[in-house]
């Protein structure tokens, strides 16, 4: 899907909501609610009173990393963005050269055989490009046989978290992540911000328990998602647990939504619903791509952020709320001056009819 709005450049977030006056926190940012083609302008924290008892929020609860590292190729500087770390200890990757101005800009990947020179005296060794369609993302070795948790150690000293250059600085890392962040032990993580989450507070979340909405936490890792590159998502690791796929079976079962928080929560959950409709607890890598034409099988809405007019995510709305339903969502947004991007605002696709039809390409 290509929307025809264009997105002036002056609404994306530059700053966290937070830090654009004083007596604002991450729950003040604005919500653009959509009932099909019907759309209604609402504050984030009206969220608890735009849902219904017996509700569920599937939330991601992948912490976000310091992801974005400078390094050296030769004399040359660059920017690595590490973006998903396979079982075989390899990352996939991105180089991106510095811009002058503190964030980065694209790269050519490539060629094999590449050395990258990384803080700590490690080095990185371009391998093969990560998909056949393009060059920009490349699997790479760590040199040193320094164990699984050389990458990490070195992130967490060196590392930052990745910005791009409508953002206005650097951000502490804390700025990323969201309230329902978990550490995993083995230190993987969300090499962006599974932004949906960030207006998220601890006030929001106490009012909706106390409305009856539930909670169903997943995780799905992401990778980068560079502004100037829309390809179709790759494989990521994802985990849907027990407890949670039992209480998205039980609410489906009843009068309740299913809702996700974000893209990402989209993807997990749909990758672990069987041909038979039942969501069943898994683990792994998901190469799912959520289209129109697949529809999707679960998820009856969506809370997301503001995505760029010809992002692949759009896909995913339409899949889930319709292409009129995205494309009138979008045509507001941009008249009513939403702010764009991963602080920016928020689109609630909330269904029009029985939250159990079917979802398809007709929508």
């Amino acid at each position: 899907m290509t929307l025809t709005v264009r997105v002036p450049e002056e609404l994306s977030a530059r700053v966290p909501v937070e830090q654009r006056a004083p007596g604002l926190a991450r729950d003040s940012v604005r919500l653009l609610v959509s009932r099909g083609t019907r759309v209604a302008h609402h504050a984030f924290r009206d969220l608890p009173a735009l849902l219904r008892p017996g509700d569920l929020l599937v939330v991601n609860t992948s912490p976000t990393l310091p992801a974005a590292v400078d390094a050296t190729i030769g004399h040359a500087r660059v920017v690595v963005h590490f973006s998903t770390r396979a079982d075989d200890g390899r990352w996939a990757v991105e180089l991106r050269d510095p811009d002058g101005s503190g964030t980065t800009r694209a790269r050519a990947g490539g060629p094999e055989g590449t050395v990258v020179r990384l803080p700590g005296g490690l080095r990185l060794v371009l391998e093969e490009p990560l998909s056949a369609d393009g060059e920009r993302l490349w699997w790479a070795r760590v040199g040193e046989s320094r164990g699984a948790g050389a990458v990490a150690g070195m992130l967490r000293e060196h590392g930052r978290a990745i910005r791009y250059s409508y953002t206005a600085r650097d951000q502490p890392l804390a700025a990323y992540q969201t309230v329902f962040a978990l550490e995993t032990p083995d230190g993987a993580g969300s090499a962006e911000m599974p932004s949906a989450a960030r207006p998220f507070t601890g006030r929001v979340v106490a009012e909706l328990v106390s409305r009856g909405v539930q909670f169903a936490p997943v995780t799905l890792h992401t990778g980068v998602a560079s502004g100037e590159a829309h390809e179709a998502p790759y494989a990521e690791r994802f985990v849907v647990p027990e407890a949670s796929a039992r209480v998205i079976n039980a609410v489906r079962a009843g009068d309740g939504r299913v809702i996700a928080v974000g893209t990402t929560a989209v993807r997990a959950v749909e990758s672990a619903v069987g041909a038979d409709g039942v969501v069943r607890a898994r683990a792994g890598w998901t190469d799912l791509v959520v289209t129109p034409e697949r529809g999707v099988r679960v998820v009856d809405g969506l809370l997301t952020g503001l995505h760029e007019p010809e992002a692949s995510h759009l896909l995913m709305l339409e899949a889930v709320a319709g292409r009129a339903a995205v494309g009138r969502g979008y045509e507001e947004a941009v008249r009513g001056r939403y702010l764009w991007h991963e602080f920016g605002d928020l689109h609630l696709l909330l269904p029009v009819d029985n939250p159990h039809t079917e979802h398809c390409s007709s929508n």
